[in-house]
């Protein structure tokens, strides 16, 4: 269970969004998400985790090391994998407002 009260929480806002998933396109003007940062002291690092975005973490040796090594960590998550999809199947265009 993650600590909230002692965790900085830092909003990542991307101004354009654009991402491909499969064979669907969302295109997003505005996305927010938290990112969770917080130092750990028995591994003397930071930790950084999207707390909407399952297994979407990272760490880093300064909290700035965690935030960069975050987002990247974030363009992976949002990376497009292959679907195979069943005959008959549509294909939508969604968007976050």
């Amino acid at each position: 269970m993650h600590d909230f009260a002692r965790s900085s929480v830092v909003a990542v806002v991307p101004s354009a969004l654009s991402l491909l998933l499969g064979p669907v396109l969302i295109y997003c003007e505005r996305m927010r998400l938290r990112l969770v940062v917080k130092y750990d002291s028995e591994v003397k690092r930071w930790a950084a985790f999207f707390p909407e975005l399952p297994g979407c973490t990272s760490a880093g040796d300064t909290e700035d090391e965690a935030i960069q090594n975050a987002k990247e960590a974030l363009e992976l998550w949002f990376e497009p994998t292959p679907v195979d999809l069943p005959a008959g199947a549509k294909v939508l265009e969604v968007a976050l407002t």
